[in-house]
């Protein structure tokens, strides 16, 4: 054997690692762009109206994640209802939870200001879309 034999397989290894780290690096991206749906595959604000359920299921002065519908739904005062869409405006990912008015996004840990939509703490820069909500026979429906 040569000594340009281990040389030339130690760059065919390289070469192989670096295309499957390529590979794994573009799927990452993928996740990470502005344009997922974090797996949920529908808009980040409703085409049409959707019932949430009942009004006194947000209490005043607080709010309410109604993940299924991505949506969050916040009452400053009664009969009064802001809502937005719980799609982070990152990477699309659902938030998971409200913390002191604070939605959470599991997937990167933005923040948002549920009452506004604001972002509070990144990697998001765009706030949440407001969705127009109303109370209609005792029941709350946006979009």
């Amino acid at each position: 054997m040569s000594a340009s034999q281990p040389a030339a397989r130690r760059t065919v290894l390289k070469g192989a690692a670096a295309i499957a780290g390529a590979v794994g690096a573009g799927a990452v991206l993928t996740a990470c762009s502005t344009g997922g749906d974090g797996g949920s595959g529908s808009a980040a604000v409703p085409a049409g109206p959707v019932e949430l359920g009942a009004a006194s299921e947000v209490p005043v002065g607080g709010s309410k994640l109604f993940r299924e519908e991505r949506l969050v739904v916040s009452c400053p005062a009664e009969g009064q209802y802001k809502a937005f869409s719980a799609r982070c405006t990152h990477a699309g990912c659902v938030l998971d939870k409200i913390d002191d008015g604070q939605g959470n996004c599991p997937c990167h840990g933005s923040r948002f200001d549920v009452t506004t939509g604001k972002v509070l703490r990144g990697p998001a820069t765009d706030p949440l879309p407001a969705v127009p909500v109303k109370a209609e026979g005792g029941k709350l429906i946006a979009g």
